[in-house]
């Protein structure tokens, strides 16, 4: 049991599936395509929202450097992505690199993992977007009926048909082709990035020295009850997370985490690119460095122009303007807060199906949803079957409480990819590697306990309901995907190292 249960499937043949012809995506994209779907997917409500949250709540102007060391536990884990990437360019990021090197059973793990990743990412995203829309709606005097708006707080029973209509287009969208979507997505990141300049350069001169004094304000205890006062924090380590002070930046940097979420979904499309083993590792670090960046510099500008304890938590950058006498920025930012989520919507449903594609063509899951559309060479049914559901599922279900549940998915899958890297080092020395994770093990390491550190300090509900996903992916993997897997019906070598 134990041997089939960890079963691996050799780079080579996962290399050789991308080849047959009723199975095989189109490979379009290029280094730049892969550095604009990153940007254009981390690039959201984190840079719009979180920085006046956690300024407000736990590392008041030192929220730069929560962002920086959000940054540096992501960067760790896009050098083990790069080398991946680029070692096994196939469909399924972390789902198709668990395969290859701990085996079956945490391949599907990690695969079920990213499904539910995905899936509430891009109706949490989808939601947030609606929001932005009839926030410009009701300033120009439409008014969106309630049964047709958000839910969140609403005393009807509706439906969130914007929210729906979103996830609905871009399915058509992904379904019609990889490169059109990349055009798509490069037109609505340059206005998303031009927005975030804006506000940068003008921001910049309406900082006054004095609302960064203290930087670092001095450290409380986290309220009881509060999202932040995670038991399993307090079980392990003996001592609860800190509103600012030093650890308030860390407590922060676990936050300000979901703003990063989405660099990882450049690697699923590893197998639709032209030289997979030059520009995935350039897409996927250069994405990460661009938006690293582009969140330290908001935050200091926001911090600056606004005393941290006035920022508002709903839209800080454009309460920050109204604040410094300059309205007109708050209507402009919140257009580049709806142009920009569309795009993360987008590369986030992109993602999911990818991975749902290459769980199909190795049996995992049933091998219908692996064939790919004759003309568009796109694997068009399992983006119109998620792309459905998550459209309903956005339409119908207020998702804020889950949307932790995208955090602790994200680090589970850096964690796995980490610990992959050394032990392809182990089993594989001889596979070509255009790109190398340096420092190996250290890096990948560092990478698990960074992503450990992250994750713990989550809410202990976040942890409960992911244990009752990850269940739920056993209970079906032993029903259906262990039988039924191409390694199991021996339609591929077996390879038990």
């Amino acid at each position: 049991m134990s041997s089939t249960l960890f079963r691996t499937k050799k780079v080579e043949q996962s290399i050789r599936d991308t080849e047959e012809p009723e199975h095989a995506l189109k490979k379009s994209l290029s280094a730049l395509d892969l550095t604009v779907f990153g940007v254009g997917v981390i690039i959201g409500t984190g840079i719009f929202v979180l920085t006046g949250t956690v300024a407000k709540n736990n590392a008041g102007p030192a929220v730069a450097l929560a962002f920086v060391a959000a940054g540096i536990a992501c960067a760790l884990a896009a050098l083990c992505y790069a080398e991946f990437a680029s070692t096994v360019p196939v469909a399924g990021s972390a789902y198709t690199f668990s395969y290859a090197s701990l085996g079956e059973l945490p391949a599907w793990i990690i695969g079920w993992d990213l499904v539910l990743e995905f899936a509430l990412g891009t109706a949490v995203v989808a939601v947030g977007w609606s929001g932005y829309i009839q926030s410009l709606m009701d300033n120009a005097g439409w008014t969106m009926p309630a049964s047709l708006g958000s839910r969140e707080g609403a005393d009807v029973f509706g439906f969130d048909i914007l929210a729906a209509a979103l996830v609905l287009v871009l399915t058509v969208i992904l379904v019609l082709g990889m490169k059109l979507s990349a055009r798509i997505t490069s037109l609505v990141v340059a206005i998303k990035v031009t927005v975030v300049l804006v506000v940068i350069i003008a921001g910049a001169f309406l900082i006054k020295g004095d609302n960064y004094d203290p930087f670092v304000p001095k450290a409380k205890p986290v309220d009881a009850g509060s999202s932040l006062d995670s038991p399993l924090i307090q079980l392990m380590f003996g001592w609860a997370p800190s509103n600012f002070g030093v650890m308030g930046i860390f407590t922060a940097a676990s936050v300000v985490f979901f703003a990063f979420i989405g660099f990882d979904v450049v690697a699923t499309a590893a197998e639709e690119t032209r030289n997979p083993q030059r520009d995935m590792p350039r897409g996927i670090i250069g994405s990460l460095i661009i938006c690293t960046t582009l969140y330290v510099l908001v935050s200091i500008v926001v911090t600056g122009m606004q005393n941290y304890t006035k920022l508002s938590i709903d839209a800080p950058l454009a309460d920050a303007f109204k604040a410094t006498g300059h309205p007109w920025y708050a209507g402009f930012i919140s257009f580049g807060a709806a142009v920009g989520l569309t795009t993360v919507c987008m590369i986030l449903l992109l993602g999911q199906t990818r991975v749902f594609f290459a769980m199909s063509r190795d049996g995992l899951l049933p091998r219908f949803f692996s064939r790919v559309h004759p003309r568009f060479k796109t694997p068009h049914r399992p983006t119109i079957l998620l792309g459905v559901i998550i459209a309903i599922l956005a339409g119908f279900t207020p998702l804020t409480e889950l949307a932790a549940l995208v955090n602790i998915g994200t680090l589970f899958a850096f964690v796995v990819v980490a610990i992959g890297v050394i032990i392809l080092r182990r089993t594989r020395p001889d596979l070509p590697r255009s790109f190398r994770t340096p420092w190996v093990p250290v890096i990948p390491i560092l990478s698990v306990c960074a992503s450990l550190w992250l994750m713990i300090n989550l809410p202990a509900e976040t942890w409960v309901r992911f244990g009752i996903w990850m269940a739920a992916g056993f209970l079906v993997y032993f029903l259906y995907g262990r039988t039924h897997s191409r390694l199991a019906k021996g339609e591929e070598p077996v390879d038990l190292r």
